[in-house]
């Protein structure tokens, strides 16, 4: 097996600048020591756990360039980059665009016209790439996406601002196993999700607050921020090993485990991370 290999961007430059989503307000900074405390937890727990993490420099007056999952979207040595629909992050997608070639992925820019916000929108579980729309990313460029790649794509809509990305209310841990919350879909996408995922693990309201289904999956070891004891008991009666660490200052900005990461080499859950080299399964 490869070793998971994960992308973050130390949070040198992070801060609560602007306000595009609900999380957000210029009133309540964030402190950045103590956000630089959190990062090296999180970067700690995660090698703990397995993965390799690589890094790429931080730029002043990009703050929200430590959220690596929004980057792209990884599929075997290709990435397809972020389009950002607030110009308050499209300056990192120049960046985002030099870090990934120079790692050595085919990049692809996303579908024209189209607002596409990487991993953050668009997760596998199993052969099937569920893409959150609407707040975000487009839906019609999911399609699109999805055409290139050969594969399935179920599109989602979220309807609560609090939870713009489907990255803060959706998790796959396996083929056909997640984490969701409910509210945070309209009723046709929760339809779907417990139509199409056999295994959904259910967050409280409460949880999902403290980002319970933005976690970090490295195998069996399943990583989030601290306050989510339903889930980790849910986790670990199905035989995964939760772990939580500190995240507060990136929840102010409306982040947490999941959206300071980008898993390089596919996540767990993606079933295109079994298959031999060359094997597209539309």
């Amino acid at each position: 097996m490869t070793q998971p290999h994960i992308l973050m961007c130390p949070p040198d430059f992070y801060g609560i600048e602007y306000e595009i989503n609900a999380w957000m307000h210029r009133e309540r900074p964030s402190d950045r020591a103590v956000a630089r405390e959190q990062w090296l937890a999180l970067q700690s727990l995660l090698i703990e756990a397995g993965a390799r993490v690589s890094t790429m420099a931080p730029v002043a007056g990009l703050p929200d360039l430590v959220f690596t999952a929004n980057a792209a979207l990884i599929y075997r040595d290709r990435a397809i980059l972020a389009h950002f629909r607030h110009p308050e992050r499209q300056g990192e997608e120049a960046l985002d665009e030099q870090w990934l070639a120079a790692g050595g992925f085919r990049v692809e820019q996303p579908p024209e016209g189209c607002f596409f916000e990487g991993a953050g929108d668009a997760l596998f579980c199993g052969d099937t790439l569920f893409a959150g729309y609407r707040l975000r990313s487009d839906a019609r460029g999911h399609q699109q996406i999805g055409a290139r790649l050969g594969r399935r794509v179920i599109p989602l809509e979220l309807v609560d601002p609090y939870y713009y990305h489907l990255d803060t209310c959706f998790c796959p841990l396996a083929p056909g196993q997640a984490i969701y919350y409910p509210a945070a879909f309209d009723q046709y996408a929760e339809a779907v999700l417990k139509e199409l995922v056999p295994e959904l693990i259910e967050v409280s309201r409460n949880e999902a607050q403290r980002f319970a289904c933005n976690a970090v999956v490295v195998g069996r070891a399943v990583v989030t921020n601290t306050g989510c004891p339903e889930l980790h008991r849910a986790l670990a009666a199905r035989g995964f090993q939760p772990r939580e660490t500190p995240l507060d200052e990136f929840v102010k900005s409306g982040g947490s485990a999941k959206c300071l990461t980008l898993r390089l080499d596919g996540e767990d859950a993606a079933s295109w991370r079994g298959e031999p080299a060359g094997v597209d399964a539309a």
